[in-house]
């Protein structure tokens, strides 16, 4: 998933690997441990619709990856769904292996947006629904970050919203193995970013992100294009 282009001194040290790779094996690179964390107090239900309500000057970090299918481009939208527990959380899921385009990757809720939806907010949260049966009633709906288009040719808009805590899901097997909720505060602190780099004999150079959280026994690896909306998201709040 791709970010600034490769410099020289990282494709001198960078491995090729073919296309099917584990991103966990891939070289880290950097980590970003010198960029400030977004405070907590930046977290509150407050502080965020202010954010949103009044949009700082700012530049997206990330807009698009490597194109790596002929897929023909489509709209999706991802909801962002920032669950306003006493310590606040992002509510991910890890898709089953058995789906067409970043099957086992953990993701946003979302998907491709459908002629019948009435708008891009509208498909983030039926696809919500849908996949994990977070329903619109515990939603608000905060604005929308820019646009970040795949390696799989879907454009995606990320939809932010804040979560009531009082939900419960209902998720769908098929499309979802698991949900689980990372602390916000962890994905908005530049030293859990970490840089990695490779290149490939027929693609070339490529760069991620990713934004490894250990949850007990289990690593969550958030990597590629939610590890990248997700620094877009700090790019906002940082600005």
């Amino acid at each position: 998933m791709s970010a600034a282009p490769v410099d020289e001194t990282v494709n001198a040290v960078m491995p090729s690997v073919p296309l099917s790779f584990d991103p966990r094996q891939v070289p880290v690179v950097g980590v970003d441990s010198a960029l400030p964390a977004i405070p907590v107090g930046h977290f509150d239900a407050q502080a965020l619709r202010a954010r949103f309500a009044e949009p700082p000057e700012w530049t997206p970090e990330l807009r698009r990856e490597p194109r790596l299918t002929d897929r023909a481009p489509a709209q999706a939208a991802v909801l962002v769904p920032i669950v306003m527990r006493d310590v606040p959380t992002v509510l991910l899921t890890e898709r089953t292996a058995n789906l067409s385009t970043h099957s086992g990757q953990v993701a946003f809720p979302g998907g491709r947006v459908d002629p019948e939806d009435a708008n891009i907010s509208a498909a983030a949260l039926r696809e919500a629904w849908e996949e994990v049966g977070l329903s619109a009633e515990y939603i608000e709906v905060l604005g929308s970050l820019p646009t970040y288009t795949t390696v799989t040719s879907f454009i995606v808009t990320p939809v932010v919203g804040l979560v009531n805590p009082d939900f419960a899901l209902n998720i769908n097997p098929y499309e979802v193995a698991e949900a689980f909720e990372v602390p916000l505060a962890f994905l908005m602190d530049p030293a859990n970013h970490r840089r990695h780099a490779m290149f490939d004999d027929q693609r070339g150079s490529r760069e991620w992100f990713s934004m490894p959280y250990h949850d007990g026994p289990h690593e969550r690896f958030v990597w590629g294009a939610t590890a990248g909306m997700l620094r877009n998201l700090y790019r906002f709040l940082a600005a």
